[in-house]
């Protein structure tokens, strides 16, 4: 069992957001290698991003850290200082309540792949920073930061 084969790993294509705010990673690709694996204390995907796409909407964790490897393209990392140019090999970190909202976006004419590895707490709060959204792992619905749920 130790391999997997990556190639029978399903593949779930978009972001499961509310339709406001979905479009943006609509072409997004994510195949959840940990969870092939029985891995139950972090999560690893292998995600591919389109041109033009989105990784999520930019977002921060209240109790995760976050962590990406970029296998293969071009991405641009926007965090709430700026932007960075993330290529393969690159990586970037994320600790957990830091409040810097974070995404990546390829503005590529090729698709890019990329490793996407978090902790994964049951407390854990998701907090949008751009539009009003949040999400929490004890149930994994969006809601709105008031916690009203989206129809």
């Amino acid at each position: 069992m130790p391999k997997l084969r990556v190639e029978t790993i399903p593949k779930r294509v978009g972001t499961e957001y509310p339709a406001p705010f979905r479009a943006v990673s609509a072409g997004r690709t994510r195949q959840r290698l940990g969870d092939a694996g029985g891995i139950a204390e972090f999560g690893v995907n292998l995600t591919s991003l389109p041109p033009g796409q989105w990784s999520s909407q930019r977002h921060w964790h209240s109790h995760e850290d976050e962590f990406v490897y970029v296998l293969d393209g071009e991405l641009t990392l926007v965090e709430d200082g700026g932007e960075s140019i993330l290529r393969a090999g690159d990586c970037a970190a994320f600790p957990k309540n830091t409040g810097n909202g974070h995404h990546m976006v390829n503005r590529s004419d090729r698709p890019a792949v990329y490793l996407e590895i978090g902790s994964r707490q049951p407390e854990d709060l998701t907090t949008c920073s751009d539009v009003d959204m949040m999400s929490a792992n004890a149930d994994g619905r969006f809601t709105r930061k008031n916690g009203t749920p989206y129809e």
